[in-house]
């Protein structure tokens, strides 16, 4: 997913800051799990996402908590921001894997086509892309994506 600049906040916006997520809580990438065994041993770094698909679930989990560490540890360094910004406006609602190709623990490079929704300012969208993911140092990272549509 690709990071999106912050605007000055409205002064009848809602608080900043994340969703509080509990570990117990269903894990926001979609998965029948909760986010403890799921998305959350990944940003905790107690795991590794074994699949980019698995990264990508992961990735997106951490832009719903707004884990801007973990989002630049699985960024690859040779197209990582120097930081993440999150747009106190967006709220991510759901997330639908639409196309994985490669991208196993048999391979060093995979894509994952998905449809990110969102609401910004209230009003519902989606952000339809087709991401590209690279082993590095025997880790999976987010290289690049494309917007589809």
């Amino acid at each position: 997913m690709s990071r999106r600049t912050s605007r000055p906040r409205r002064p009848d916006a809602p608080p900043a800051g994340p969703p509080r997520i509990t570990p117990t809580a269903p894990c926001p990438c979609g998965l029948p799990a909760a986010y403890g065994e799921c998305c959350g041993r990944f940003h905790a770094g107690t795991a590794a996402a074994p699949t980019c698909e698995a990264l990508m679930r992961s990735r997106y989990a951490a832009f719903v908590v707004q884990d801007a560490g973990y989002l630049l540890r699985t960024w690859h360094p040779s197209t990582r921001p120097a930081v993440v910004d999150f747009d106190p406006a967006m709220r991510w609602t759901g997330l639908e894997i639409l196309e994985t190709t490669e991208g196993s623990a048999f391979h060093t490079t995979g894509t994952v086509t998905f449809r990110a929704h969102y609401t910004d300012d209230g009003r519902p969208d989606a952000l339809h892309e087709k991401s590209r993911f690279v082993r590095e140092q025997g880790a999976w990272v987010y290289e690049a994506g494309v917007f589809v549509e």
